[in-house]
């Protein structure tokens, strides 16, 4: 059977309700939306243009520091025309209320992050990558919208399409992880996702494109540190999926707290005006991120909030949010000729445009329906695709015959994250209900009760240490610590396994420390979870260690020990049921990761298409570019997953072995399911160019199939590969393409692959 390849735009072909929520639009009619904001201009004063450029938040959801006195005033004087951190009707109403009592009645734009869904919370993006669905990655972002937009929202501070390749790192939970070629490919998704056909649409909000650019590369994996990187990495592997969001028509971008090229990306015109607008043609606005603006003075590039406010705006940044820098500042800038009335025009006009195409002139509350909210938010459809979703999303690391358990006997639920709920739905899951989640006890016992026995105890708390538990519990943390000593809590969890036939054992981390300002400089289990493990794992109970957390973990001694590892992430609403379902074999987990897992801290960073070096890692001679105290191969590669049933590949033949720059090469490979169970497998497909005028990775993902296998069944999959699979940037930084040898390689993960050779020609 010959697959097609599976990588175009999803349409509304998809048949999902919410597209039919498109009520009347504003015509796409650029000749009437500029005459329309040329009018409105000239009507401006400066002090109204000024507040279309500045973004305060509301009391409602502070995420940094809090909002200065006075803001209803700003709102109603005209001096704020964009408001985030407010949701509901009834609020969002009281706000544009306001505004539309402002001179010129021009109405606020309101944004939120929604980052991983409103209310029904999807997995983390880290987690639903894993699925490797991007209809289904589509599909979440559009119901995310459509709750967004039913609940008064506009826009959402989504998607981040940073490339990370440091697990330390907190915020690479908001991603999808190391590879560049499939993060274009999610980028684009999530832009259609959000924004849907047509902005105006009622289900549609806009996109915000995060964080331009470069802040998945700061240094030593910390939060708000500074990223220096070449030109080649930057345009061969960092910025790619910026450009791809763009493409897919993404209305808004947000600036990065980092410096590219010493520069202060909120500073850098070369970076939001040359590339981001002349070479790459976008049309949309800029926002800068939290106070990024007053950030730049302890940067070094300005020495009070008159300088760095020149340098945002001159650079091509339309927004300020929350730092009121344009609000103090802009006018004497202008005054002063620091900045021409032309450039805070050009800055006005596109946040007026943004508007427009909302069609939030036509009616300023547009986005605001009570009916809407009550039956279109958290509706039983969104949570069983929610539950789905999670389910497609959950990787087996390890399974020595202990997966599926058997319904029946006695099920042991050990650990302090089994019975929690608000751990479920993650970090940056902002108007998620976490209450309304299922915890992983209580999917358990929705699956299995009415068969097994179910058994629960804690086991240990999140943290034994004090000082990081007030650090995380100041911060939104939610941490509870027990009561009884951590050697009582282990002592009552062995003696519930001792119960059991088997251990379900819930460890990792707690949603506070993965996410934003939450990097780790050891990403282990924690000590007191693991004295835990290793109790439990004494008593000779069959254990399934079921992991929550937002970031990969070094897990060198838990892939040793315990006989079934399942990644779960954090997925969310649903994150107990779906889990039940893959526990209990109701369904066949297919998730492939899509970063790399170390085998400790030292090894990072550490991904797949790492380059070549001189002297490759040779175990029989010292002097080759290797460690001595652990292998150079990760513990668990990108792309790598199992599943409860086994597959091969077979028969990898190429089309042709010499190919030109016209020709289509075709890739041919038979996948077998030779296990016992039906199954999904997710083929991967992967190139190395042998000989090029600068260094070339050791492999490059370049395309990919998610495919259903009964037990015993083959299927034939075809791979196209063209010329534009084949280029790379040269020393002068050309898109181009170069006649050679290349490999191509597939297989079930990056490590573990079939390969041929062919030739490109001229």
């Amino acid at each position: 059977m010959k697959i097609v390849k599976q990588l175009s735009t999803i349409t509304a072909a998809l048949g999902l309700a919410f597209f039919s929520l498109a009520q009347s639009r504003p015509a796409n009619n650029d000749a009437k939306m500029n005459a329309f904001i040329d009018d409105l201009i000239k009507k401006m004063t400066i002090e109204e243009k000024i507040g279309q450029l500045n973004l305060l938040t509301s009391d409602m959801d502070v995420t940094g520091p809090t909002m200065r006195e006075g803001y209803r005033q700003d709102i109603l004087a005209g001096r704020c025309g964009n408001i985030f951190n407010a949701y509901s009707p009834q609020y969002v109403r009281k706000l544009q209320d306001m505004a539309m009592q402002t001179r010129l009645k021009i109405p606020l734009l309101f944004g939120y992050d929604v980052i991983h869904g409103h209310k029904t919370i999807f997995p983390i993006p880290l987690g639903e990558a894993s699925s490797w669905d991007l209809e289904a990655m589509q599909r979440s972002a559009t119901v995310a919208a459509t709750e967004a937009a039913a609940d008064g929202l506009n826009w959402t501070y989504s998607p981040m399409v940073d490339i990370a390749r440091d697990p330390r790192w907190g915020r690479i939970d908001e991603g999808v992880g190391e590879d560049t070629w499939l993060g274009t490919k999610v980028a684009a998704a999530k832009v259609r996702g959000y924004q849907g056909e047509q902005l105006g649409q009622v289900n549609s909000v806009l996109a915000c494109v995060k964080h331009f650019a470069l802040y998945g590369a700061i240094q030593a994996g910390r939060d708000y540190n500074t990223v220096d990187m070449s030109r080649r990495a930057m345009f061969e592997t960092y910025l790619p999926p910026y450009k791809a969001a763009i493409d897919a028509g993404a209305a808004t971008v947000m600036s990065s707290f980092n410096e590219v090229d010493g520069i202060p990306a909120t500073a850098n015109k070369w970076l939001m005006t040359d590339l981001l607008r002349n070479q790459w043609g976008f049309k949309g606005f800029v926002v800068t991120d939290y106070t990024a603006i007053n950030e730049m003075i302890q940067h070094g590039v300005g020495a009070n909030e008159y300088e760095v406010g020149a340098l945002a705006i001159n650079a091509g940044i339309d927004m300020d949010m929350q730092g009121s820098v344009y609000y103090s500042q802009l006018k004497k800038l202008v005054d002063d000729k620091k900045v021409s009335m032309a450039t805070v025009d050009q800055s006005v006009r596109r946040v007026l445009e943004a508007k427009y195409k909302l069609g939030l002139f036509d009616d300023p509350y547009r986005y605001i329906n009570d009916e809407r909210a009550t039956k279109e938010i958290m509706t039983s459809a969104n949570r069983e695709f929610a539950r789905d979703l999670a389910r497609k999303s959950i990787v087996l690391l390890k399974n020595q015959g202990v997966l599926p358990l058997k319904m029946g006997g006695t099920v042991a639920v050990i650990g302090p994250l089994a019975n929690t709920k608000r751990d479920m739905i993650g970090n940056w899951s902002a108007a998620g209900d976490w209450s309304k989640a299922v915890s992983i006890l209580d999917g358990i016992r929705g699956k299995a009760s009415h068969a097994a026995n179910i058994l629960y105890a804690k086991g240990a708390n999140i943290l034994e240490d004090k000082v990081l538990l007030q650090k995380l519990n100041q911060n939104g943390g939610n941490i509870s610590v027990d009561s009884l000593s951590p050697d009582a809590l282990i002592k009552q969890a062995v003696e519930t396994a001792g119960k059991a036939d088997v251990v379900v054992l819930a460890l990792g981390e707690s949603q506070g420390m993965t996410g934003e300002a939450a990097s780790r400089s050891n990403i282990n289990i924690p000590e007191n979870q693991q004295a835990l493990m290793r109790a439990i794992l004494a008593t000779g109970k069959p254990v399934v260690l079921v992991l929550s957390n937002g970031r990969p973990l070094t897990l060198e001694w838990e892939n040793e020990h315990v006989p079934a590892i399942l990644e779960t992430w954090f997925l969310g609403t649903e994150a107990g049921n779906a889990i039940a379902d893959v526990l209990f074999g109701d369904y066949n987990p297919a998730g492939k990761l899509t970063i790399t897992f170390p085998r400790n801290v030292g090894q990072i960073p550490i991904y797949y298409s790492a380059k070549n070096t001189g002297r490759p890692m040779d175990p029989n001679n010292k002097y080759t570019s290797k460690y001595l105290d652990v292998p150079n191969t990760p513990l668990y590669p990108f792309g790598y997953g199992l599943s409860y049933t086994a597959f091969s590949y077979s028969n990898l033949t190429l089309s042709k072995t010499e190919i030109r720059p016209a020709d289509k090469l075709q890739v041919k490979v038979t996948v077998t399911n030779t296990g016992n169970y039906d199954g999904e497998e997710i083929a991967q497909l992967y190139i190395r160019d042998l000989v090029g005028s600068v260094t070339r990775p050791l492999k490059e993902l370049r395309g990919f199939y998610k495919v259903p296998l009964k037990k015993g069944e083959s299927k034939d999959l075809t791979f196209d590969l063209t010329l534009e699979d084949l280029k790379f940037y040269d020393s002068n930084l050309n898109w181009t393409y170069e006649p050679g040898d290349f490999q191509v390689f597939v297989g079930t993960n990056s490590a573990d692959v079939k390969e041929a050779k062919f030739k490109l020609v001229k």
